[in-house]
């Protein structure tokens, strides 16, 4: 059974996105809330599996209520009638959206996603991303800790990070390199914006950096300072979708 949680503050949008969901998908228990002032409440106390969230609400934005919530294990779907800036911000952060009204096929292949849960990222990394490119976060700099101080790095010096087992190696554009002991899965969590990408288990590349893309089974990636990185055949069609390739 989903457990599902519907938050607008429309009546009738929570009705008719209530009715579609109870008569196009199977094993689901769905509560509706028109405030998310108490929606927060509702999602700490009750844990629901998914949690569809309208963006444009008078006591507070759909973002806003995510910055309050300490509870986040669940799938987050928007809900929207307009908004350009937020479903770009939305997109890249890859966190699904709906267009109101709700289109049913597209309704079920949100809810198909959710039961596959074929995701690279936790909710609470997509909601960071979110949140730093809804908030313009993306001047702020990132703090690496290494070699016994902290470096506090602009992201756009930021060309690469490559793995070696329980070591991440960052090179910068100055041909710098910060040697960090720790996996790249735990430093990836400082890198959570739009121009970051994680191509494969072994490297994390700034998309602004990209010179040139080799093909090949999986393919390689030309850097700005003349290393490569490899491409797993599962990121290729992401990839090419961020860098606007054919």
């Amino acid at each position: 059974m989903l457990r599902i949680l519907l938050v607008d503050d429309e009546n009738d949008a929570l009705e008719a996105l209530e009715w579609k969901l109870n008569h196009y998908i199977d094993n689901v228990d769905i509560s509706t809330c028109n405030s998310p002032l108490k929606a927060i409440d509702i999602i700490e106390s009750t844990k629901p599996d998914v949690v569809f969230l309208d963006i444009q609400m008078p006591e507070m934005d759909g973002f806003t209520m995510i910055e309050k919530l300490k509870y986040k294990n669940f799938n987050l779907i928007f809900t929207t009638a307009h908004d350009e800036f937020a479903l770009k911000a939305i997109k890249v952060s890859a966190i699904d959206y709906l267009l109101k009204p709700v289109d049913k096929d597209e309704l079920l292949e949100a809810i198909a996603k959710v039961r596959s849960s074929q995701t690279d990222l936790k909710l609470e990394d997509k909601l960071q991303l979110l949140l730093n490119n809804i908030n313009g976060s993306p001047n702020d700099k990132i703090n690496i800790s290494a070699d016994g101080k902290v470096y506090l790095l602009e992201q756009d010096d930021v060309v690469m990070l490559k793995s070696d087992k329980s070591y991440t190696t960052i090179f910068l554009k100055n041909e710098q390199q910060i040697v960090v002991s720790k996996t790249l899965k735990e430093v990836e969590r400082k890198f959570q914006f739009s121009q970051f990408y994680r191509v494969h288990n072994s490297y994390l590349i700034n998309l602004n950096h990209v010179k040139e893309y080799l093909k090949g089974l999986g393919g390689e990636l030309i850097m700005s300072n003349g290393l490569t990185a490899s491409i797993s055949r599962n990121k290729k069609a992401e990839l090419f979708k961020k860098l606007y390739l054919d």
